[in-house]
């Protein structure tokens, strides 16, 4: 679903130095689907790495589009997002609030294929509506899901 329409707390872009930041942990042979639009500049960034990426303002309840999913998703649909991920059952990479580790229904949904990308210098977003940088206090995560990486947690300088 697109929610550029949503409230300002759901539209925030992550750097294109924050997606630069995992290239190694990403697939180069998937098709990347990135459902989350917000400013629609994902797409250039991962085309930017070389990566073919599927980033339309759609619904994202309605579609099932690539192979692994990775994408900044709003935080405020969040658990529904992740009910609809398990159901699709696909390789994921997405940008979370670190809390969701401790959330039980998320450890229900994923804990038998989850992997951390923790990275020490926080995530940087900006909000779509007033343009203005935002760093998270609580930290940003990338949690893995069926993603096969090399360890289940990696920590990212």
């Amino acid at each position: 679903m697109s929610f550029t329409d949503n409230d300002k707390s759901d539209n925030y872009i992550t750097d294109k130095k924050d997606w630069f930041r995992i290239k190694d942990y990403i697939p180069t042979d998937k098709i990347i689907w990135s459902p989350f639009y917000c400013d629609g500049k994902q797409k250039e960034y991962f085309k930017d790495m070389g990566f073919n990426i599927i980033h339309e303002d759609e619904d994202f309840f309605k579609n099932n589009k690539g192979d692994i999913i990775i994408d900044n998703p709003p935080f405020s649909k969040i658990r529904e997002i992740c009910i609809r991920l398990k159901e699709i059952d696909k390789p994921f990479i997405l940008i979370l609030p670190s809390s969701k580790f401790n959330a039980v229904w998320f450890h229900n949904l994923f804990k038998n294929h989850l992997q951390i990308i923790y990275p020490m210098k926080k995530i940087n977003c900006k909000n779509l509506d007033d343009n203005i940088n935002f760093t998270f206090n609580w930290g940003l995560y990338y949690y893995c899901y069926k993603m096969n990486l090399p360890k289940d947690l990696i920590w990212l300088d």
